[in-house]
């Protein structure tokens, strides 16, 4: 939590602003015992009406005073408390972007959510609470105990022998509960974890009658929650009875004690009221310190699961001297020596996920040459995603060797390699806004003329068209207004509207009928200025490809043309035959 204190560079006066007002209310607040003791002792003593009424408006002044100074406190305190946890989230939702797939994979995106979301809603609170009470609570329980010294030094041992005993109460609850609070956090996550996963596949789960299963998995996670917060909640109930049973016991002790010395004649009734009015500031502000306790309790704990996510190192950066992508001079340098050099070189290339027990690509040896349009089959599983996403670096091969453009993957600056190579996932994604807004993500300066253009080439075109606001019209989160087809038309334009030399289509034609997606595949062709990869796990989406990579439990068992394939590659039959495409014996269609 410590290290997070780096963001409030900048807010340091308005920090030391808040706790300062306090102490000038405390002040204020210290001096009342005493003006009531002196009515009590002298007007009400002496029947001096004037004299009360002074000091009952000293009192109101005092009042107004410390009113001023508790919301200008409050208004740097709120102002500090925002904009610190606002730096925070904007800092890490930064960082989130400089994650690779092995991380976000590795993390997972529910606790992600809950950083972003319930624990910043916690560090904003602590610190909002920390700056308005944590000095002013401390201040407020050894002043009055000075100030009781200064009434009677024989009563104020009471307040002397009470404050250890609290502290000692205090801290005892504060340690017991942080690691509880860490859990409770942790159980939360399972608890959103469980949700997103149900409003995400609400549609599967409908389909397989299986929202009674759900239902038990999302109870059990939240009695798991349930039974922490319990915990958690008992030990923290035990701060607020416990400090009122000793400070009440305390104000027993004292009223007797004055009593005696009243009645002694060493002590006046006024200053009994001024010590009762003492020991009753303490009460209260041990209450606000040990709610104070349990909110920076929880404040401690989110701020240290927040700052773990700022420690995780991205596995997938771009190098100290990395180089921008030139595909015009690979290009140029390719047609000088007069024979086309790969685009992409896979050699020997091997890929493990984090905390996989086995490979998910093994030894991929094969080259993709500019302007090629190269088809990537295989079987649910057989690693056509995972080799894809190694060109773009989405992760880093674990064994071998890939180079792109005639340079190692690994040499490129990472923003420069992903605008040479874009990737239109299996899943169609949108964004909210308009048509346009969302074709413009792959080209911010394109015009309407190339948008347009884009929309033509994926088939999109019609529909756009149709629609009576035309590009400008809305995009509901997610492309929810659009059918799934839809959604894959735009996404797949969305890609045509960049200027990448390397397009790769992964599955993201599965939504669409025949016609659309022979259309599509015509306009891929046609593509002869860009290296187009296009994954799919049916052979006849594939029969115009120049060439079929063919995938088989992470392995290349197939590399040529439809026709080759049919009669060297057992596999690419099977998935011919499986697609519906008519096989021969032999291997002839």
């Amino acid at each position: 939590m410590r290290k997070l204190l780096r963001f409030m560079d900048g807010y340091r006066l308005r920090a030391v602003a808040a706790p300062l007002f306090k102490f000038f209310e405390a002040v204020m607040e210290l001096l009342v015992p005493l003006i009531v003791a002196s009515i009590i002792d002298t007007g009400i003593a002496q029947g001096d009406r004037g004299f009360i009424v002074r000091r009952v408006l000293l009192m109101v002044l005092f009042g107004v005073a410390g009113l001023a100074f508790a919301v200008t406190a409050q208004y740097f305190s709120a102002k500090v408390a925002v904009s610190f946890t606002g730096r925070i989230r904007r800092a890490l939702f930064k960082h989130l972007g400089t994650l690779s797939y092995t991380e976000i994979d590795t993390i997972g995106t529910d606790t992600l959510i809950t950083r972003l979301t319930g624990d910043m809603n916690q560090i904003q609170n602590g610190v909002n609470l920390t700056l308005r009470l944590l000095m002013r609570s401390p201040f407020i329980v050894l002043g009055a105990t000075v100030m009781a010294y200064t009434v009677d030094h024989r009563a104020a041992l009471v307040f002397a022998g009470l404050i250890p005993i609290l502290a000692i109460v205090i801290f005892a609850i504060m340690l017991i509960s942080i690691p509880l609070y860490r859990r409770v956090q942790e159980r939360l996550d399972r608890v959103v974890g469980a949700l997103r996963r149900n409003l995400a596949g609400v549609r599967v789960l409908r389909a397989f009658n299986k929202e009674a299963a759900e239902r038990k998995d999302f109870g059990d996670r939240t009695k798991e929650l349930e039974h922490e917060q319990r915990t958690v909640g008992g030990v923290s109930a035990l701060l607020n009875p416990l400090t009122y049973c000793l400070v009440n016991l305390a104000i027993l002790l004292l009223v007797y004690t004055g009593a005696l010395r009243v009645e002694a004649g060493l002590l006046t009734q006024g200053a009994v009221i001024a010590l009762y009015n003492y020991m009753s500031q303490i009460l209260v502000e041990l209450v606000k310190l040990a709610n104070l306790i349990i909110n920076i309790t929880r404040a401690v704990a989110c701020g240290n699961r927040v700052q773990s996510i700022f420690e995780i190192t991205p596995s997938v950066v771009s190098p100290e001297n990395a180089i921008p992508v030139d595909a015009d001079a690979f290009a140029d340098a390719s047609s000088e020596e007069g024979v086309a050099a790969p685009v992409v070189s896979f050699r020997d290339v091997s890929l493990r996920y984090a905390k996989a027990s086995s490979e998910m690509l093994s030894h991929i040896s094969c080259d993709i040459f500019p302007g090629e349009y190269v088809g990537v089959i295989g079987g649910t599983g057989s690693g056509k995603t995972s080799l894809v996403q190694l060109i773009p670096r989405f992760y880093d091969i674990t064994d071998g060797a890939l180079s792109v453009f005639g340079r190692s993957v690994g040499e490129y600056d990472l923003d420069s390699l992903r605008s040479a190579v874009r990737v239109v996932p299996q899943k169609a994604v949108l964004f909210a806004g308009t048509v346009r807004s969302n074709l413009l993500f792959g080209n911010p300066n394109a015009t309407d003329d190339e948008l347009w253009a884009a929309l033509e080439k994926s088939c999109a075109a019609d529909f756009v068209r149709a629609l009576p606001e035309g590009l400008d019209a809305p995009v509901s989160k997610g492309g929810s207004n659009f059918s799934g087809g839809q959604r894959q038309r735009l996404t797949i334009a969305r890609a045509f509207v960049t200027d990448a030399r390397i397009l790769i289509l992964d599955d993201s034609g599965s939504a669409l009928d025949y016609a659309t997606e022979q259309k599509l595949r015509r306009a891929l062709r046609e593509e002869r200025n860009r290296t187009v990869l296009y994954v799919s796990q049916r052979a006849g989406a594939l029969t115009g490809c120049d060439r079929i990579l063919v995938l088989e439990d992470g392995e290349l068992v197939g590399n040529g043309t439809h026709d080759e394939l049919l009669s060297t590659c057992p596999v690419y039959r099977e998935i011919a035959a499986a697609s519906g495409l008519a096989v021969a014996e032999g291997g002839a269609v």
